[in-house]
């Protein structure tokens, strides 16, 4: 859906992106990879207007950063 801009479930092109955010205390569409806000990393929604479904991915240059983390399990 990120890269097509089709809905793998209805087929439509309707699709929205909800940008991630970091809110106070952690709140918002993050990953918190470290103790303070300002290392969470942003989780970013795309939304079918059509049906509903949904789909959340973390931005490329960020994958190195979950990788590293200590709160991360293999």
């Amino acid at each position: 859906m990120k890269n097509t801009k089709v809905c793998p479930k209805c087929g439509k092109s309707d699709i929205v992106r909800i940008d991630g955010y970091a809110g106070a205390y952690g709140s918002g569409n993050n990953v918190m990879v470290g103790a303070s806000i300002f290392s969470a990393v942003n989780v970013n929604r795309y939304i079918c207007c059509t049906c509903g479904y949904t789909e959340e991915w973390i931005d490329t240059e960020d994958i190195e950063k979950i990788k590293n983390s200590k709160k991360a399990k293999k």
